[in-house]
């Protein structure tokens, strides 16, 4: 989210999971705005890492926050998706607005429809993400709108190492697409 401020705890933590994916060789690429994404990006600059903003084009501008590294400018969000889709090993979700549910989603959706390799979707913030956790098994589910695997395409956690750790066990176990392909 662009609105988080950095006094909200969630920055520091995206700034420490930022900084321990950093230091294990993963890029950091985040829409290179403030607020959370401005956290992550530092994190990534602190970590020593390679840290990019995939930044659009808004009637307000939000600008480039400080710690991007590699900029790219997008006009459109799905085209600024596409390349988050392509170019991303795993997906970090910080509690967030519509903006932050339509990448969440998206994500989800190719994921779950096979058009990309399942990489891993990891929620951060167990207490903001509680109450779509709970819509998603008590309406969703119990209404056959998804599958009761499809809860399994994602993890909720508070815990930046819990992170590191579910994104590097993807990527040991091959189970997704994670460290592979383009330079980094």
């Amino acid at each position: 989210s662009a609105r988080t401020a950095g006094s909200d705890p969630h920055y520091q933590v995206a700034v420490e999971t930022a900084r321990l994916l950093a230091q294990a060789g993963f890029p950091v690429i985040t829409g290179g705005g403030p607020g959370i994404m401005e956290a992550a990006n530092k994190g990534a600059v602190e970590g020593q890492g390679i840290s990019i903003g995939c930044n659009i084009e808004l009637p307000h501008e939000q600008g480039t926050n400080q710690y991007v590294r590699r900029s790219m400018y997008f006009r459109f969000f799905f085209v600024r998706k596409t390349m988050f889709a392509k170019y991303s090993m795993a997906f970090v979700v910080f509690p967030g607005g519509f903006g932050t549910l339509d990448e969440l989603f998206e994500a989800l959706t190719l994921i779950q429809t096979g058009k990309v390799s399942g990489f891993p979707v990891v929620l951060v913030g167990k207490a903001y993400w509680e109450g779509l956790v709970r819509w998603l098994k008590d309406t969703m589910v119990e209404e056959k709108k998804i599958d009761p695997s499809d809860l399994q395409l994602f993890h909720v956690t508070d815990d930046p190492r819990e992170v590191l750790r579910i994104i590097e066990e993807a990527r040991t176990n091959g189970k997704s697409n994670v460290g592979e392909g383009v330079d980094r």
